[in-house]
């Protein structure tokens, strides 16, 4: 790592190598999920299914410092998800499935969820990097009849399509939103937000039609964008950190591990943990949409 930069890295799978005494649900050798977030399993949150927002951790869940050798993840009893066998059970497209399950699918799944996603309906999702490729395949599973996706690259539009996008929009602002419109032979029930921007908040909202729906998981990058413009069209909106523990543990570690989803194809490169800033360097150069570190 330079000097300065923070290991901020929140997503990994990896084998148990100790457990506190209390801790009674996992135990060493065993293959895990170790999901971004630490819902603790009791609170009236995680029993809601929002564990991305527990009730016992004031501030937020979220892991940091995990692009390393070794981590101390807390609430392992509940949060922790068990993969069946050993990594050297699957194959490396498999294994890169299984990662995406420590974040960015149950993510993309999140806006689908708080948006309300259901059979037939029409969805727009905004941005094309790994969060937004997940949300495309979230919109599929919840049977979604028509997705579009509002994308400008386009190695990041062939994935999409490939995981069940039927259309892609690279126009912006007032004129991506009409043509979203045309493809879409009006507004969209749901447009899932995985920017985080507020011009991508704009779009989302408006390409819906009167009682849509918004699902927003961009992490926030604007300061207060005021929702009373929405009130005369009985917009509906939700968002947050992801229920990683409770999607992977319902829904989406059976669907990866069953061959129904390939999440995995986000991460198009892999590096070894020393070559770390060649791995950011290229996400931020959009030469990968996410890099996956291999660590021996």
């Amino acid at each position: 790592m330079e000097e300065g930069h923070r290991n901020s890295g929140h997503e990994a799978i990896g084998i148990v190598e100790e457990v506190g005494e209390e801790v009674t649900t996992v135990k060493p050798g065993d293959f895990v999920i170790a999901p971004f977030t630490h819902g603790c399993g009791q609170c009236d949150a995680c029993r809601a299914g929002f564990d991305g927002s527990c009730d016992n951790h004031p501030g937020n869940n979220w892991s940091g410092g995990v692009q390393a050798e070794y981590i101390r993840f807390h609430f392992a009893n509940w949060a922790l998800v068990k993969i069946p066998g050993q990594p050297s059970d699957y194959s490396e497209g498999m294994l890169k499935s299984l990662l995406t399950l420590a974040d960015v699918m149950p993510t993309g799944y999140h806006a689908a969820r708080v948006a309300n996603v259901q059979k037939g309906d029409k969805v727009v999702v905004i941005g094309d990097g790994a969060v937004g490729q997940c949300a495309v395949i979230a919109a599929k599973m919840r049977g979604a009849s028509q997705i579009v996706l509002m994308s400008r690259h386009e190695d990041r539009q062939k994935m999409a399509l490939e995981s069940g996008a039927t259309a892609v929009v690279a126009e912006r602002g007032e004129k991506g939103i009409a043509k979203v419109r045309e493809i879409l032979g009006g507004g969209a029930d749901a447009a899932l937000e995985c920017v985080g921007t507020e011009a991508a908040v704009d779009q989302a909202l408006g390409v819906l039609h009167n009682g849509g729906r918004m699902g927003f998981v961009g992490v926030p990058h604007y300061e207060n964008r005021a929702i009373g413009s929405t009130f005369g069209q009985n917009t509906t909106i939700g968002g947050g950190p992801a229920s990683v523990t409770t999607y992977d543990k319902q829904v989406l570690l059976k669907a990866v591990l069953d061959g129904d989803i390939n999440p995995g194809r986000v991460f198009t490169t892999s590096y070894k943990l020393e070559d770390i800033n060649q791995a950011y360097k290229d996400m931020d150069e959009r030469k990968s949409i996410k890099s996956m570190i291999v660590i021996e």
